[in-house]
């Protein structure tokens, strides 16, 4: 099995790409060992290698975030070898009946945040996701839109830039009613 890694704008995080489906729907993201204990054998796996911090699993990869005072170069081998073991042991990514979804549910009745969810979908996620990430719409309130960052642009030195120069300038683009993005926690 021949695992690739790649570098993320986030220099605490590196992507995984096992060459093999990861997860067949959604995406989940683990900051927590015990969290990930409970629904994912991969990402406890993951969790076991010292200085790990947080596991996101894609479609067709992994993203792997490390401690700040932790070294790639230690960890870059033990990361590897425990997905390599994982999908060697034809266990499954995740637990049968884990329950992932996380996403917050909104009133798609609303034209504007169906439109603003649309544009996300189509445009962002899939960019934000080649570098390791993903980017999940959380509410529209006022005029600002408030969105969650996971995997590799959660605390990535150039999320801000992404957000506001990017998306932020994206959203106001093709929904008038946009008047700011913001990130949520």
């Amino acid at each position: 099995m021949f695992i690739q890694t790649e570098v993320t704008p986030n220099p605490a995080t590196l992507k995984f790409l096992p060459g093999r489906p990861v997860m067949t729907e959604g995406v989940v993201d683990f900051t927590e060992a015990a969290k990930a204990e409970a629904v994912s054998p991969l990402a406890a796996r993951l969790f076991a290698v010292d200085g790990v911090a947080g596991v996101y699993l894609g479609a067709d990869f992994i993203s792997v975030t490390k401690n700040s005072a932790d070294d790639w170069y230690m960890m870059k081998p033990a990361v590897l070898g425990a997905i390599m073991e994982h999908f060697m042991s034809d266990d499954p990514v995740l637990a049968a009946g884990a329950d992932i979804d996380d996403d917050v549910k909104v009133d798609e009745a609303d034209a504007t945040v169906k439109q603003i969810k649309e544009l996300i979908d189509t445009r962002v996620r899939p960019a934000v996701a080649q570098d390791g990430g993903d980017i999940v719409f959380q509410g529209f309130e006022r005029g600002i839109v408030y969105l969650h960052m996971r995997g590799a642009c959660s605390g990535c030195p150039s999320s801000v830039v992404t957000l506001k120069n990017g998306i932020e300038n994206l959203l106001k683009y093709y929904v008038p009613e946009v008047v700011e993005v913001r990130s949520v926690s």
